[in-house]
């Protein structure tokens, strides 16, 4: 599926001149590790098409909401969290591996009226919510798991971040709700690539030692490799009485090693001419494609 995730995406980017690919890259065996393995969610009728947007939403707009590709909610199942909007096509591409989304919505990806947005909203392919610029979904999961705690449900309430969010002050006003309520339902599992916008994570504003900070306000954590599938599924899975965080440090080149070539700057790809077009070309269809052949 990790694999799957990568090809699809680069294969996207090659078709359309630009993408998020490092994420991919990055990303891959965490999603991976969390739809084949770890969440327990209701299936779905086979891969589903994402429906159009037919009004600007609203109170009398009908409500479109992308949790529908992780299956009926029910007490005991769990829920998933995506914070990095801009992880969006990634996660459309786990969705398709994981066949619950068809993979001809990916044709409909960032035009108008689609709910296949580049940056993911509460209406797109498995994002229950909106989750801001960035770093707010973990308050979003704590105020769920509460609700969830009140109704006697026992079913998890997992998120997906990037290390960036943990920049922004909103998410240790978070953690620390998390730990206040004893949320151990609550497991986050961090893409901890040490990339963003605007260059390595330790020029713009350091965050570690992000596992002793964590610690410090209440929280359970684990740092594993992220490209680790068994370190991965085990440490999601690890009873631990708080709020838990899997930090897992990742390679934003991770598949694809031409992306090395971009470093420091590794946030978006946009092709600087046909040229390095055609090398990422010869890469997807001798490498990735040839793989598999």
């Amino acid at each position: 599926m990790a694999a799957g995730i990568r090809r699809r995406v680069l294969a996207h980017v090659l078709a359309n001149n630009g993408g998020y690919l490092s994420q991919a890259c990055s990303s891959a065996e965490l999603l991976a590790a969390l739809y084949a393995s770890v969440l327990k969610l209701a299936p779905t009728d086979g891969p589903l098409h994402p429906p159009a947007i037919e009004a600007v939403p609203g109170p009398d707009a009908p409500r479109v909401s992308g949790g529908v590709f992780h299956g009926e909610p029910g007490p005991d199942l769990d829920r998933l969290i995506v914070s990095p909007a801009h992880y969006a096509l990634v996660v459309y591409a786990a969705l398709i591996e994981a066949g619950r989304l068809d993979e001809a919505a990916l044709d409909q990806f960032n035009k108008d009226g689609s709910t296949v947005e580049m940056i993911g909203a509460e209406h797109s392919p498995g994002f229950e919510t909106t989750t801001g610029s960035l770093a707010q979904a973990l308050s979003t999961a704590g105020g769920i798991a509460l609700g969830r705690r009140l109704k006697k449900e026992t079913g998890r309430t997992f998120v997906f971040m990037s290390d960036g969010e943990f920049q922004e002050g909103q998410t240790w006003e978070a953690i620390q709700a998390l730990a206040f309520y004893r949320l151990d339902t609550v497991r986050v599992v961090v893409d901890v690539n040490r990339a963003q916008c605007d260059g390595p994570m330790d020029s713009v504003m350091t965050i570690e030692p992000l596992a002793t900070k964590l610690k410090a306000f209440g929280a359970s954590v684990d740092s594993v490799d992220g490209h680790d599938i068994a370190a991965l599924t085990s440490s999601l899975e690890r009873p631990t009485g708080k709020p838990h965080f899997v930090l897992a440090y990742t390679d934003p080149a991770r598949g694809v090693p031409l992306l090395n070539d971009r470093r420091p700057v590794l946030h978006y790809l946009r092709f600087t001419g046909p040229e390095e077009r055609a090398e990422y070309q010869k890469f997807y269809d001798d490498v990735l494609i040839g793989a598999t052949s």
